[in-house]
């Protein structure tokens, strides 16, 4: 892997700090040193996503238990947030608090994900309950903004009371005036109870109308959208600052950043936040793959 490393005494250092000094959680949250604003002096957000862990989805590429070994996450996370072009990260607070700990968030944007419930291969896997921060807790902790995954199918109940929460979360984070990240999924469940990513352009402009509707405000609601086939249709159904998912890695990386450049382009994008096509590129070369990245939206947003 060309990537930072943590060195024994990082990890066992951390090891110690989680098992003896629990209160250096807090003190750390409190002491991080915040990112001036929210988008970059460029005008865009470059996230890292590595919230997949706690809905049980481990898999990258071929490797189902990629994402079990947490000292390569760490690491490979370490090596992405030292690219100076990427902003922050989004995950849960484990994640979060480790990457704290490592002194690896200072001047960074830390977006909170709040929904991880809705377990990978579950039965209620569509039930995608608040079982990670709340608005309360993001805004003590001092982080940027809140991330709610609500995918949509509307053949599954288990919809309702997801949008309900969401519309919760939306207005809990705008009473605080921080970001609500909202990631409208249009699912599909298959006749063998396997469920797909409905891509289409009536679909995922219908979910992004439903997203921008949640709440009592939309003021500080930005959506984060997959890439597709006509970016250009999907993002005209709103205002609202959008940000691209980098989703489930391609076999080829060059077709996810050609996807994502022309999503990138479309004048109500404002970003992109990526985890698994960076952290675990098929040459496991997680620097380049994060500078790749990072060249494809700078194009896009010059």
């Amino acid at each position: 892997m060309t990537a930072t490393r943590l060195s024994d005494e990082q990890w066992h250092t951390l090891l110690n700090t989680r098992a003896k000094t629990p209160g250096a959680v807090a003190a750390a949250y409190a002491a991080r040193r915040r990112a001036p604003a929210l988008l970059s002096a460029k005008d865009s957000l470059f996230l890292v996503a590595a919230d997949h862990p706690a809905r049980g989805a481990l898999a990258a590429g071929p490797d189902p238990m990629a994402m079990a070994d947490r000292r390569s996450l760490l690491a490979r996370m370490m090596t992405a947030l030292e690219h100076p072009e990427v902003d922050g990260v989004l995950g849960t607070p484990d994640i979060v608090e480790e990457l704290l700990l490592l002194g690896a968030l200072e001047g960074k944007i830390v977006i909170g994900s709040m929904n991880r419930g809705g377990l990978d291969g579950a039965t209620w896997t569509m039930d995608d309950r608040f079982t990670g921060y709340d608005a309360a807790s993001i805004a003590a902790n001092r982080l940027d903004g809140g991330k709610m995954l609500l995918r949509i199918d509307d053949q599954d109940a288990g919809t309702a009371t997801t949008i309900e929460a969401c519309a919760q979360a939306v207005s809990e984070l705008a009473h605080h005036g921080l970001m609500a990240m909202v990631e409208p999924l249009p699912y599909q469940r298959n006749d063998d109870g396997s469920l797909t990513l409905v891509k289409s352009t009536a679909a995922l402009a219908r979910a992004i109308s439903i997203a921008s509707g949640l709440g009592t405000t939309s003021a500080y609601t930005w959506l984060k959208m997959p890439a597709c086939d006509d970016p250009q249709a999907v993002y005209a159904s709103t205002t609202l600052p959008c940000v691209v998912l980098g989703g489930v890695p391609n076999s080829d990386p060059a077709a996810d950043l050609a996807s994502w450049g022309q999503a990138l382009a479309q004048p109500s994008v404002r970003g992109l936040v990526v985890g698994r096509a960076l952290l675990y590129p098929p040459d496991d070369d997680v620097a380049a793959a994060v500078a790749a990245a990072a060249g494809i939206l700078a194009v896009a947003r010059s």
